[in-house]
């Protein structure tokens, strides 16, 4: 029987140059494409692999190398359309080390191809316990020794009879985890903007028929003045709108970088082959009757991505409006919506196709510009993540505007933002999902955890599209504030106050109203709004013009625009109501009429200037405190932990020393106690004995010392109101409790008897939860039954730094009671951000805890006390997301 190979072996992947390829293990049925592949090699490759020539392979050869056991021996091709480009492999040579050797065919070398097959192939050497690479390479074959020492694991070279010996350490490095990172952005954004700045574009299925989706698309293009050739192709007309038809892609006479596909649904896979035929870079496919219309429109989609993946071609869509770059070396308009702002430095991605036309009127309409936009409809292929990647490294991008249904990949795309964040502001709409996405409920977190966990990465979430645009457009015109500070400079006594009232409910701290009174003009605000931004108590104005009876109003508006400029502090205005960038507050910009920088938004209500501002400080505040790695903590032993936590999973201690053998399919939860497994990682359980009779409990309660707390020993018991008693000094309090539960619960009762803990403390709650798309997330809340009922909890992702612990236990409504608030003591809070952080270290370590609830976890005066720990355990089926090498998802 063929040997089996786990699934997550195989990836879509990213080429340096923006191309795809797919990584799968070599099969038996490989041996004629091997052959082939070998058969392109030059006899300098073929030299360098082998160390002599080998005109060919011989059968002997061809079985050995397409059959292997995926565990002493592995080999990984990479495959474009239905050829293998390249092949590398290990074969175990001793327990922890194995040879390794690749191969890549002459016309793709140089892009990339031997990286990420490295990287995969070194993930999957981990997974079988072999520590270590070891490579005989000939001196001239620079190549090869490039990439291994390239690759961020730590290397060693010994020369010896004329072949270099080099030695890779697999265990990971932040070295070598930045490497992956690295090429794994140049790539991304290399094929998206090779999708962006397309030197030429097909519009295939561009008929004669007015108001036709592909005509529509056609005459946009040359609308919009596109600097390449566009070339209609329908199989039947010689012209469309005036241009030249071609039959098809393939009979095109030059070059076509991109081509939009507007074809029915069912005849787009073959548009695609013929695309990839041609060397066409990507599409973008507007065509509907895939994931949205059901299951086989579903499969028909799935169908779409392969096919194109494995040509090496990127999708955007289907189902989409299109995309759009205004850089007037490109002027690209393939998308169905006749009105694209013009040139601007906001990038804009949509995920809803029947959105992007009003959404891109919105723009339009307030006045700002966009620098690029994006439609990706059902989002097959390329996702908002791609274009994270690509908007880092766009100069022409200064603020990036998401409007997400769902989620792809929502740990890599928290990473992605926790990193671009820290320069280009991200603000995302996100909705309630779609069933092809991950909702709220189907991530298995309350949407409360997901605004958490954007928080957590620097992203601004607003709850509607016009909070959209109100924040962006004060992110592309101002400048950050440094604080909450916030003058009100206005002409209305009741506006002001109204101003004043919104910020102090959005958190924002705002000085006395500056009332001019409604026969203000130009001098009075200027003088006023120059005399409020001088002050180094404040941090931004809000400039409120509602005149009775409008006279001097552009007059106003320059006086407003010169003292602005002259600071270097934010100014947001309610200028007669207009919503967007007003005429007489703009800038004026270089080209296509959009504002520039400097120019002063205007809002309709002074509510809504208030709350976009309060959006931007808790931006600017989070973005003002530097990044900073995961402490270092003392007392781990993870070693132990992840021995402790393969026992529980096995029913059988693990081998000393032993990694795990791989992922294997899930199989039943395992519910522990995590007292030792929380001992692993510097942190004590609390004691407690769980016993059965009056007579043990009293026993029990003299080996742990007076005075006691019964209670009953389901995990759960701490949410229900009754079921513990407290300061418990004697047997006969002891048996009195014990007889209360037991007529109260039955005589089968199982109860447990702690120490009374000291007081005056605080219950609070922490938890994780192994999250199939988010991965390790800690939770924490208050113990007591009000803040449980309200569901009063924050969130953030596994590892935290001390500065997400700090927020995390700030996040949560109740957290006053921490701080010597109502009547509390002031309590030990360093100790517990320590503790979250801890938890949050083993969270990240150990895959296989799918749940840990620590309750109650009392905060004293001077320490921590966990009362309670269960764990529940599960063997994960693969890596989590975004957590091994580089995939395309």
């Amino acid at each position: 029987m063929e040997a089996q190979y786990p699934a997550h072996w195989e990836a879509d992947v990213v080429l340096a140059d923006g191309g795809t390829a797919h990584v799968r293990p070599i099969r038996p049925a490989d041996a004629d494409r091997l052959r082939a592949f070998y058969s392109r090699l030059s006899a300098e490759s073929i030299y360098f692999r082998f160390f002599g020539p080998r005109p060919r392979l011989s059968d002997r050869d061809v079985e050995r190398f397409t059959n292997v056991d995926y565990v002493n021996r592995v080999a990984l091709i990479a495959t474009i359309g239905a050829e293998m480009v390249a092949v590398i492999r290990y074969d175990r040579t001793e327990p922890g080390e194995a040879e390794v050797a690749f191969l890549v065919e002459d016309a793709h070398q140089g892009r990339g191809v031997a990286s990420v097959l490295l990287e995969h192939l070194a993930a999957t050497a981990r997974e079988r316990g072999i520590e270590r690479f070891v490579a005989d390479v000939l001196p001239a074959n620079m190549k090869m020794m490039g990439v291994l020492r390239q690759a961020g694991y730590t290397a060693q070279s010994q020369f010896a009879d004329g072949v270099v010996r080099m030695t890779l350490d697999l265990t990971p490095t932040e070295t070598s985890a930045e490497v992956t990172t690295s090429r794994e952005h140049r790539a991304e954004s290399r094929s998206i903007a090779r999708l962006l700045a397309p030197g030429s574009v097909a519009v295939i299925g561009a008929s004669r028929e007015p108001g036709g989706v592909g005509q529509t698309v056609l005459r946009n293009l040359l609308a919009a003045d596109f600097t390449g050739p566009v070339y209609p192709v329908h199989r039947q007309v010689r012209a469309v709108a005036g241009v030249r038809a071609y039959p098809s892609v393939t009979e095109i006479d030059g070059e076509v970088d991109l081509a939009v596909v507007a074809v029915p649904a069912e005849g787009v896979l073959d548009v695609v082959k013929e695309c990839a035929e041609k060397g066409v870079h990507g599409l973008v496919v507007v065509s509907s009757g895939f994931g949205e219309t059901g299951a086989s429109g579903r499969a028909r989609q799935d169908e779409l991505a392969r096919i194109a993946r494995s040509y090496g071609l990127r999708v955007v869509g289907p189902n989409c409006l299109g995309i759009a770059n205004t850089d007037p070396a490109v002027k690209l308009n393939a998308t169905l919506a006749a009105t694209v702002p013009g040139r601007g430095r906001v990038g804009f991605f949509s995920q809803s196709g029947a959105l992007g036309t009003a959404l891109l009127q919105r723009v339009a309409q307030r006045g700002m510009g966009i620098s690029s936009f994006v439609s990706a409809g059902n989002r097959a292929d390329v996702s908002g993540n791609d274009l994270l990647q690509y908007w880092e490294e766009d100069a022409a991008t200064e603020v990036i505007l998401l409007y997400l249904e769902s989620l792809g990949n929502p740990r890599k795309f928290t990473r992605l933002a926790r990193r671009i964040a820290r320069n280009k502001p991200i603000v995302v709409v996100k909705s309630g999902g779609t069933p092809a996405g991950h909702s709220a409920e189907e991530l298995g977190l309350p949407d409360s955890a997901i605004s958490s966990l954007f928080a957590q990465a620097g992203l601004i979430r607003v709850d509607d599209l016009i909070q959209l645009f109100d924040v962006g457009q004060l992110l592309a015109y101002q400048p950050l504030p440094a604080g909450p500070r916030v003058a009100l400079v206005t002409n209305s006594d009741a506006l002001g106050l109204l101003a004043a009232d919104s910020c102090l409910a959005a958190g924002l701290e705002p000085r006395p109203p500056v009332n001019l009174g409604a026969a203000a003009g130009p001098a009075e605000f200027g003088a006023a709004l120059a005399g409020e931004l001088a002050a180094d108590e404040v941090d931004a104005a809000v400039v409120i013009y509602m005149p009775p009876i409008p006279g001097e109003s552009d007059e106003v508006a320059a006086e407003l625009l010169r003292v602005s400029r002259e600071s270097a502090k934010p100014v947001l205005a309610t200028f007669r109501g207009h919503l967007g960038m007003h005429p007489s507050l703009r800038v004026p910009g270089s080209s296509g009429g959009t504002p520039a920088r400097g120019s002063i938004p205007s809002y309709a209500a002074p509510e809504e200037a208030v709350r976009a501002l309060a959006h931007v400080v808790r931006y600017a505040t989070w973005r003002a405190h530097p990044a900073v790695p995961p402490p270092e903590l003392d007392g781990l032993d993870t070693a132990r932990a992840r021995e402790l936590v393969l026992a529980a999973l096995s029913g059988a201690p693990a081998p000393a020393g032993e990694e795990p053998g791989g992922f294997a399919e899930p199989g039943p939860p395992v519910e522990i106690d995590a007292t030792e497994l929380l001992s692993s990682y510097g942190l004590t359980v609390w004691p407690a004995e769980v016993v059965r009779s009056p007579e043990e409990a009293v026993a029990a309660a003299e080996r742990l010392g007076w005075p006691v707390v019964l209670k009953v020993a389901d995990p759960g018991a701490s949410r229900r109101a009754g079921t513990v008693r407290l300061g418990l000094t004697g047997p006969e309090m002891v048996r009195h409790a014990y007889a209360e539960f037991a007529d109260q619960l039955g005589e089968r009762v199982e109860l447990a008897v702690q120490r009374m803990a000291p007081q005056p403390a605080v219950p609070t709650v922490v938890g994780v939860v192994e999250d199939r798309a988010f991965g390790p997330v800690v939770s924490f809340g208050l113990g007591e039954v009000t803040a449980r009922l309200l569901l009063d909890q924050g969130f953030r992702l596994a590892p935290l730094t001390g500065e997400d612990a700090a927020a995390l236990v700030r996040s949560v409504r109740a957290a006053p009671l921490l701080f010597g608030q109502y009547g509390y003591p002031p309590v030990a809070v360093p100790a517990l951000e320590e503790l979250l952080v801890r938890v949050g270290r083993l969270a990240n370590d150990l895959p296989q805890v799918a749940r840990l609830d620590l309750d109650q976890v009392l905060v004293g005066e001077s320490e921590v006390l966990i009362l309670g720990a269960r764990a529940t355990l599960r063997t994960p089926a693969g890596p989590r997301l975004d957590g091994g090498p580089r995939r395309l998802s």
